[in-house]
């Protein structure tokens, strides 16, 4: 990116209302404008059989609407149809959202290898009320694999390649975030410039490696009922893409879309006792 892309005039740059927290209605807004492109998987099928049986089966009927089968997830004897907004994050990787509309407050997010084979699976749930000292929404995790393709490589697991990373994260001309991955549980935050600009925290985390290079990243935070779901590409890209689901001012379950650009800030090494 260009010097004018990466602060643009006009752009916000001075601090929040420290007394005020922003919603998670004003710091989406825009901040899926340097995502890649969606992806057609019009006419596709999927399926991947995952950690504790569960098997999914995934029928993309046109550009934006999927037919999804599961017992173990409860979907429909003959198929449940959604909404998917899909991302190729490189040739053979695909990043695979189901913004549910068919079931309130939750959402399905399946990444998939055509090459080894491997797959993974998020499914994030917005909980009926709010529990003091909770993310009020909880993610689960499974790996799993590909029907019809010869599995090669690492089970997807999780990692501590990213303890002590620290990145920030430009998702538009007026989205800069900086990320420290302080532990296995957890990861620091703040906003260097957009509507949380002086804002942060220390919230619940989940990092995985997916592959060489690719690494899913989830968090949880306490203060806005919101998680998300990225898939960080560190290798010679040196790009994410996610998806949010959340609470928005009015009160709803609010789904969004998102990705940038990463740059590496650098890293610590602990010499002796490590983090969790």
């Amino acid at each position: 990116m260009t010097t004018a892309q990466q602060i643009e005039v006009g752009a916000r740059v001075d601090a929040a209302d420290p007394s005020r927290w922003r919603t998670y209605d004003d710091f989406a807004a825009g901040i899926d404008t340097y995502r890649l492109p969606a992806a057609d998987l019009t006419g596709s099928t999927v399926e991947a059989t995952f950690d504790d049986g569960v098997n999914l089966r995934l029928e993309f009927l046109g550009a934006e609407t999927v037919r999804w089968t599961s017992a173990a997830l409860l979907g429909a004897d003959g198929g449940t149809s959604d909404p998917y907004d899909a991302v190729r994050v490189r040739a053979d990787v695909m990043f695979c959202s189901l913004p549910f509309t068919s079931r309130d407050g939750e959402a399905l997010t399946v990444i998939w290898s055509q090459t080894s084979g491997r797959a993974l699976l998020v499914h994030s749930v917005i909980a009926p009320e709010k529990t003091e000292g909770v993310p009020q929404v909880g993610q689960t995790f499974a790996a799993g694999e590909l029907a019809g393709v010869a599995v090669t490589g690492a089970k997807p697991a999780p990692t501590r390649d990213l303890v002590g990373v620290r990145n920030i994260y430009r998702y538009s001309p007026h989205h800069l975030y900086e990320h420290v991955y302080l532990s296995s549980e957890r990861y620091a935050w703040q906003c260097l410039q957009g509507e949380q600009r002086g804002h942060g925290d220390v919230d619940l985390s989940t990092l995985w490696k997916f592959a060489d290079g690719l690494y899913l990243f989830c968090f949880r935070e306490f203060v806005i009922p919101v998680a998300s779901v990225w898939l960080h590409d560190l290798g010679y890209e040196m790009r994410t893409t996610g998806i949010f689901l959340g609470i928005n001012a009015e009160g709803r379950a609010d789904h969004r879309k998102a990705g940038g650009h990463i740059f590496p800030l650098g890293s610590v090494r602990y010499p002796d006792v490590q983090p969790v």
